[in-house]
This record gives structure tokens, sequence and C-alpha cells, in this order.
């Protein structure tokens, strides 16, 4: 035995994994999706000689449950043992970014049906597209998803396997024009087996173990240590480092944010630029829904001089707090010693009373977006 299942049970038997009964059986169905991806490659490859490739494909998997769960490591286990040369796994943001510029394509040579191009070529080669971490923030994004998916799926016969720390119902809940993206949500329901990994242990906090949130005073040992936490949350080799993925985080109204670093809902920001410039309560709010975990360097003792950069800071807490967001950082000081007298130090106050709340074990324990 060679599948994820026997790699999985083997790294039980080696001490590396613990048994988790919800993560066993989501194992079983991405064994069971693995055996029929791996058949179906088989007869195909000798019916498609005679007339031409028309498999229907096996049914995909949408793997939902908190952060900390193992759905990324499991998907790296079916990716890895899956005996199918026709296969892709790619960050899901960075597959719409891919999209949306291949879109932006063909519509400039005017064609009738630039979202079906697309997928087209998308599946060119391709049988078993993998993604991790589904999040739809974006308008313009859940508008197409339901087109582009119902081609891949049903046109081009591809085999979805998607995480998300979401259900499926709950993708771009409350969003702008949502009953366009509500077909999508049909379409997984349709073509996809729902796979939930909800369950008590959050694997995420084992990986982190005694490693701090907040880290003062600034220098090599607190950067170091932030940096550390980036590679333990995203499994990401840190000889790589020079590769780490960016992102452009929509704002709505046309802007977007630059993200250094992001991967697998982790994202790295300076407070420079989280605070340094104009930005309001919406965008804040637009990184507390994307990201579950962020990491803010090069936190500044603030003063009267900085009233606007300490009054954004606190609207960036609230927005990660009542989301749940778990915050590294790095900083100057502690918490509170960070803005002491100026206009708003009074309202500082809770903020503090906040980043102490955000480094204990009880705050870290809770889900991305969960309601106290």
């Amino acid at each position: 035995m060679s599948g994820v299942l026997a790699r999985y049970e083997s790294l039980i038997a080696a001490g590396e994994l613990q048994p988790d009964p919800a993560q066993r059986n989501a194992v079983r169905q991405l064994n069971d999706l693995q055996n029929q991806l791996e058949s179906s490659q088989q007869k195909s490859g000798f019916l498609s000689s005679l007339f031409g490739d028309k498999t229907k494909p096996p049914r995909g998997i949408y793997m939902w449950g908190g952060v900390g769960r193992g759905k990324s490591m499991l998907m790296d286990l079916f990716i890895e043992t899956l005996a199918l040369k026709a296969k892709r796994r790619v960050h899901f943001h960075a597959f719409m970014l891919e999209v949306d510029q291949m879109i932006r394509e063909q519509r400039s040579k005017e064609v009738q049906d630039a979202i079906g191009l697309v997928a087209a070529e998308l599946a060119q080669g391709i049988r078993c597209l993998a993604f991790d971490e589904m999040v739809v923030t974006n308008t313009a994004d859940a508008a197409i998803m339901a087109r582009l998916f119902t081609a891949l799926i049903v046109e081009h016969h591809v085999t979805i396997v998607t995480t998300s720390n979401r259900p499926p119902s709950d993708l771009y809940k409350d969003g702008l024009n949502r009953s366009l993206f509500l077909p999508f949500i049909d379409l997984v329901h349709a073509q996809l087996d729902v796979v939930e990994l909800n369950g008590p242990t959050d694997y995420r906090l084992d990986r982190l173990g005694d490693l701090g949130t907040w880290h003062s005073p600034l220098g090599d040992e607190a950067t170091a240590q932030v940096r550390e936490a980036f590679f333990r949350l995203t499994d990401y080799k840190p000889e790589d480092a020079d590769n780490v993925p960016s992102a452009e985080l929509d704002l709505g109204g046309g802007r977007a944010l630059h993200v250094p670093k992001s991967l697998k809902g982790v994202g790295v920001f300076s407070f420079k630029r989280l605070c340094g410039e104009n930005r309001g309560a919406a965008d804040y709010l637009s990184i507390a829904q994307h990201y579950h975990t962020i990491i803010v360097v090069g936190i500044p003792r603030m003063g009267p001089e900085n009233r606007n950069e300490a009054i954004r800071f606190i609207k960036l807490i609230d927005a990660l707090y009542e989301n749940r967001v778990k915050l590294f950082a790095t900083a100057a000081t502690a918490p509170e010693e960070l803005y002491m007298k100026g206009d708003g130090a009074f309202e500082f106050e809770r903020t503090v009373s906040r980043l102490n709340e955000m480094q204990s074990a009880e705050y870290m324990a809770l889900g991305h977006g969960e309601t106290a």
C-alpha cells in the first residue's frame, strides 16, 4: 500500500501524528478518491486513444474545519501519494489571481465566453486540481466562480479537492451581490463530497509549542521569533524563505493591499504599511476576514505626534480581536507602554487589555471568526 491512508497510518505508528478520528475519516475518503482517480486514469488512457476522453470525473472533496485541524497536512499527503501525473496543487488565492489575469487577457480580445476559454486552458493536462484555503472575499471572483468551476468540472472533467475554514454555505457570507455566488455553493454540493474536519484539537498550537506571540524590544531576536512562528504555522521550509508567496488583498473600490508574505491564511505586514498610511476600519476588517493569523513587525512606541497611527492601531486590533485573528508581533515595548500620552490614550487602554488577552491560551484556542 502506498496511498494516503497507508502514509497516514505509518506516521501515526511512528509517533509523528496523534490518532484523530475526524482526520482518519477524512483520510479514508481521500484514499477512496485516490483509487478512483488512478483507476479512471488507466481506463481513460485506453478509451481516449479510441474515442477521445469522455470519462466522467470522480466526485471531488470539500474538506473544511477550524484552523489547526490538519487540513493542509492531509492535502500534502494526498497530493504526494496520488499516482497521477495530471495533477496540480495551488493556493486558492494565487489561483484566482491567475484566473483574473487570464480573463482580462481574453476579454481584451473581445471574445464571447472569456471564462469558458480560461477554464479550457486551465484544464489542459489536468485531472485533479487541489486548492488550499478556499476563501471568497472578492466580489468579482464571487461572480465568476459558478461559471468557471462548472466548466472545469462538468465540461472538462476535472476533479476538485479543496480545503476551507468554513462550510460551503458560509462562503462569501454577507458578501455584496451574494445571489450571484449561490450557484457555486449548489455546484459544490452537487459535485463534491463535503467532509467536516472539526474537533477539539488545534494542531497549530502544538506546532507553536512555547513560542510567544508578543516580542520586544525590536531587534534580531524578536524578528527571529516571529519568523519561526510563520514557518511553523505554514509548514514552509525556512531554507526557501526567499520564495514565500506574496498577495494583493482586495480592499474593495478598486484598491488593493500588498501583503509581502501570504500563505495558508497567515499574512505578514509592517506597522508602517498598516497604520502609517491612511486606512479605515473597512480595510482592517478585510484583513481580519481573510487571514486567521497575522504577523505585524516594527510596532513603535508612540506619543502625541503619532496620534493618527495610534488611532489606526486601535481600529486594527478591534478588527482582529472581534474576528479572533491570532496576532504575532515585534514591538518596541510591552503593550502597556506603547501609547501612554496623546489624544486617545485613554481609549488605548482597551487596546492594551485586548492585546494582553490575545496572548492567552484561551484566546489562541478560539477558531477564526468564532463568537466568544
